[in-house]
């Protein structure tokens, strides 16, 4: 199947609904050019993987955009719509009941990228259907969308309904074998996902996940704070409201952890210092909570150690898919 750009930037306008707006976002940016790369992103997708499955871009409403730069304005609390990839196995028996896996980008702004194609592939050829949401603050769907981020707040929500939205349009899927699995950030909203709504999901696995938000505004650069800080954001610093940053942290609900979860991290991390997921597993260890971690001594790749396609990323994933298996039971292993 061969797609040329120009086709790209025809569907580009029509493609991406914009969310009611947002506070002002107080930085610059390329929206057209997010939603170009965004379009031939998914072209990528559907050409990389259109051999074992069935790839389709959908839409679903979530919960309305937290802070409306006019809460009274017409369609202010309206549901918000949210784009994303699901890949269905080719060769899936839809006789029976199936898998499903929740698999969440990571990044406070970005997207479901292509640069996850081969794990994607090595899920659908297991037999796990997969979808991928892109959550309010993701890029490529104008300026509204990604000023509507509500960074471990209603993000976490818009994940729970692309697990619904996968339940209702498939019937071949077992709602008792949903699996969740995410790096980084995606590794955060993992951990809060499965914290705030354990009954749904069947396993977890989280990557390298943001896990202390109040440790991580204290070593990361000013820079960085200040994208939280912003008004479209969280709107305060760590210091002014620290109450807020432990309300989104993973590391407030360790308490209620009752999902089998994989914990992975590397002590060469230059993103999620090691220091903040070994808090994480502290605390899950006081709780007296049952999971399992590994962490990798100096792993090449650093923050995407088991992203790539080393040799050592593919052993480390291999590990994940085993855990993965023991609940959600995938047709080839």
């Amino acid at each position: 199947m061969r797609f040329s750009i120009f086709a790209v930037l025809l569907v580009v306008d029509s493609l991406f609904a914009q969310a009611p707006t947002p506070a002002p976002i107080p930085v610059a940016r390329d929206f057209h050019g997010d939603q170009v790369l965004r379009s031939i992103d998914e072209l990528n997708w559907r050409m990389a993987l259109s051999d074992v499955s069935d790839v389709d871009v959908v839409t679903y409403t979530s919960l309305p955009v937290a802070k409306p730069a006019n809460p009274t304005g017409q369609g202010a609390t309206n549901p918000l719509i949210i784009h994303a990839m699901t890949f269905v196995p080719k060769k899936l028996d839809r006789s029976h009941g199936n898998p499903l896996i929740v698999l969440v980008h990571g990044g406070v702004h970005a997207n479901f990228v292509s640069e996850s194609i081969h794990v994607v592939r090595e899920l659908v050829e297991q037999g796990y259907t997969v979808i991928a949401p892109d959550y309010r603050g993701s890029t490529g769907y104008g300026a509204g969308f990604y000023g509507a981020i509500d960074y471990g707040g209603r993000e976490v929500d818009d994940c729970l309904e692309a697990r619904t939205f996968m339940l209702e349009r498939y019937g071949f899927l077992d709602p008792k074998r949903v699996g969740m699995m995410g790096w980084s950030h995606g590794g955060m909203i993992t951990l809060l996902s499965i914290f705030r709504n354990p009954e749904q999901y069947a396993v977890a696995y989280a990557g390298v996940p943001v896990s202390d938000l109040v440790a991580r505004m204290g070593y990361k650069t000013e820079s960085y704070r200040a994208i939280f800080s912003a008004k479209n954001h969280i709107g305060k610093t760590a210091e002014e409201d620290v109450q807020e940053y432990l309300r989104r942290s993973p590391m407030t609900y360790v308490s209620k952890l009752n999902t089998p979860l994989l914990i992975h991290t590397n002590t060469n991390d230059e993103d999620v210092n090691v220091l903040e997921v070994q808090r994480l597993i502290s605390a899950l260890k006081a709780e007296g909570k049952k999971f399992e971690y590994k962490i990798y001594e100096n792993a090449p790749g650093g923050h995407h150690f088991n992203r790539v396609d080393t040799k050592l990323a593919r052993e480390s994933r291999a590990e994940i898919y085993k855990f993965l298996a023991q609940y959600l039971k995938p047709v080839k292993p």
